[in-house]
């Protein structure tokens, strides 16, 4: 089940920003960058400064994700899809929970390789990853 296109994080640039600015949160399988979204223009009377402000709220959208699995965590391709595949299929429960414009980048570990580890724990510790850097919709 992968996630919807207007949920991915796909250029190179944006991987870039979100590494370079984001904040970052640590667990034992994963790691997760969050770059927060640009919604803090204040209204005035220019023009130009609201159609900057449609703008953002269009960019606002949606939130993209990203995921980074190294080879690293398996030099085998099989197994890197096999826990992508996982990890997006968690993603997608949790993507309704989620505030929107946030740019996520969820880092896998060579941990979740060694242990063998399932959806439900990757689900779970998506959960806390989001939860600590505050990305859950009214901060639940």
């Amino acid at each position: 089940m992968a996630l919807p296109k207007a949920n991915r994080l796909k250029s190179r640039k944006d991987f870039q920003a979100v590494f370079r600015e984001g904040i970052r949160c640590h667990g034992s399988y994963l790691t997760l960058r969050a770059l927060e979204p640009l919604c803090s223009i204040k209204p005035s009377l220019n023009t130009a400064t609201q159609t900057t402000q449609a703008t953002d709220s269009a960019h606002l959208a949606s939130t993209r994700i990203g995921i980074s699995i190294s080879t690293k965590v398996s030099k085998r391709a099989v197994v890197r899809n096999r826990i992508k595949r996982q990890i997006t299929a968690a993603l997608h429960n949790l993507l309704p929970k989620l505030s929107r414009g946030w740019r996520l980048v969820v880092i896998v570990k060579p941990t979740a390789a060694e242990s063998k580890c399932v959806s439900p724990q990757f689900l779970q510790e998506l959960e806390q990853l989001l939860a600590q850097a505050e990305v859950f919709d009214g901060n639940s």
